[in-house]
């Protein structure tokens, strides 16, 4: 039933543990899982002149942590990439290109809480992704105790 499981995650708080969550998931359903960081290209844009090599630089550093992290905390083998652009679009249009079965990323990212219910790029990828979503909310501290 799922064989593919994407992950999106920008190395967050709560994209951790959107990723524990979906690698239980991928193990109870014996998939293959591909980790996906995207590189907002926004972000960059909007930067000055002067430091945008220096922040595309620390980006791409900064998604290879987070898929590192990803395979490191796996033990089944994880397809990594690294795409460039918006993560709303990029996150479904990477799960169409592998024949996702399932998508699951953090409902908040590295830009924080500016969302009433779901962050910007969960929300942009529930409307728009084909496939099934699974968001995983961060815990506060109480709940992530009553759970240890």
């Amino acid at each position: 039933m799922f064989d593919t499981v994407v992950i999106a995650t920008d190395g967050s708080e709560s994209a951790s543990r959107a990723v524990d969550v979906a690698l239980d998931f991928a193990d109870k359903f014996d998939a293959d899982v591909h980790a996906l960081y995207v590189v907002d290209r926004g972000d960059v844009a909007a930067s000055p002149d002067e430091l945008r090599k220096e922040l595309v630089d620390a980006l791409e550093a900064a998604a290879q942590e987070a898929l590192d992290d990803v395979r490191d905390r796996s033990d089944r083998s994880v397809t990594t990439a690294v795409r460039n652009g918006r993560p709303g679009k990029e996150i479904p249009q990477y799960a169409e290109e592998v024949d996702a079965d399932a998508v699951a990323l953090g409902t908040r990212g590295r830009h924080g809480d500016h969302g009433f219910v779901l962050g910007s790029v969960a929300d942009a990828v529930v409307r728009r992704c084909d496939r099934p979503v699974l968001t995983v909310r961060q815990l506060d501290d109480a709940e992530a105790e009553s759970l240890a």
